[in-house]
């Protein structure tokens, strides 16, 4: 009796354990079901980049770059053109598991000529963008704030920031804002504005060697920007560089990303998910084929296994 009990047990233990290990696989498996539901279906990648949403974002034959993500991961925001058309902003949204067809934004309604640059703000609430009606004469940030399920009205940011030639916002995860200030195309800066109850009353430079299409990190461990690859001789195309930031607060000398994200074509436009898993950019292949220049992304271990030990 003592010796069928015992085996009793066993059995149930057995099938205890088994039981653990199917959840647990099922859990996995849902777990991925609904992250690749995020990115259009798409399996996330590792440390090798791939094009992302081919067909459905990622266009031959069209320009794309800068994309944004909403907090949940719901919405997606870029911006795209055809050759000889204006830059405009794009989206979709996922409803009930399922994409929306990608639509135009036309967040200013033609009071500027291009919308570029969209970031979606780290509590959902708001959208910034730089409008323009001419490249390299009158860049600046607008937004948009959230009304249910749509937006309102686009409204030039009122801060000092925006007294300069400036695009590409975008905020950590505790809202400060940064972006390029371009108004010497000669001496292209970083600059930075601390989050102020919504507001940014304050501008400062971030001391950086070089780079541009700046990209904060969600907790301001890192940034990333483009810049001119000067490494290697008769290199005339952008690469993407990472700086970390140091203990004291400085930054560190800036890290290419390496060859497996840096190609002899131009990469641009660098830009993290929220939840900080992939690195999202854009490159530039009309070398290739003429109007081929598609979204590509990419997990940031390959950024992480670049930080200083």
């Amino acid at each position: 009796m003592k010796n069928y009990t015992i085996k009793f047990l066993v059995l149930v233990f057995i099938i205890f354990l088994n039981a653990c290990k199917t959840e647990q696989s099922n859990a996995k498996k849902n777990d991925s079901s609904i992250e690749e539901s995020y990115y259009f279906g798409q399996k996330p990648p590792g440390v090798i980049p791939e094009i992302f949403a081919p067909g459905i974002i990622s266009i031959d034959g069209r320009f794309e770059g800068a994309v944004s993500f909403s907090p949940n991961l719901d919405e997606v925001y870029f911006a795209a053109y055809y050759e000889g058309e204006a830059t405009a902003i794009y989206f979709s949204k996922l409803e009930n598991d399922r994409w929306t067809p990608v639509k135009r934004a036309n967040f200013t309604n033609g009071r500027k000529n291009e919308e570029m640059h969209p970031f979606v703000s780290p509590d959902g609430k708001r959208i910034y963008f730089t409008a323009l009606d001419s490249s390299f004469a009158d860049e600046k940030i607008w937004y948009v704030n959230r009304l249910g399920d749509s937006w309102g009205d686009a409204n030039l940011l009122d801060s000092p920031i925006n007294n300069d030639l400036v695009f590409s916002p975008n905020q950590a995860k505790n809202g400060d804002l940064f972006c390029t200030n371009i108004s010497d195309i000669r001496n292209i800066k970083i600059n930075y504005a601390p989050n102020k109850n919504g507001e940014f009353p304050e501008v400062q430079e971030v001391a950086l060697e070089m780079g541009h299409h700046a990209f904060i990190s969600p907790s301001q461990d890192y940034l990333i920007v483009t810049a001119r690859n000067d490494e290697e001789d008769g290199r005339t195309d952008n690469d993407m560089y990472v700086y970390f930031k140091d203990k004291d607060g400085s930054w560190t000398k800036p890290i290419n990303l390496g060859k497996t994200i840096n190609t002899n074509l131009y990469e641009k436009g660098p830009r993290i998910t929220p939840d900080g898993k992939y690195l999202f950019f854009g490159r530039d292949e009309s070398d290739i084929a003429p109007g081929l220049a598609n979204i590509y992304w990419v997990s940031t271990a390959v950024i992480e296994k670049l930080r200083p030990k």
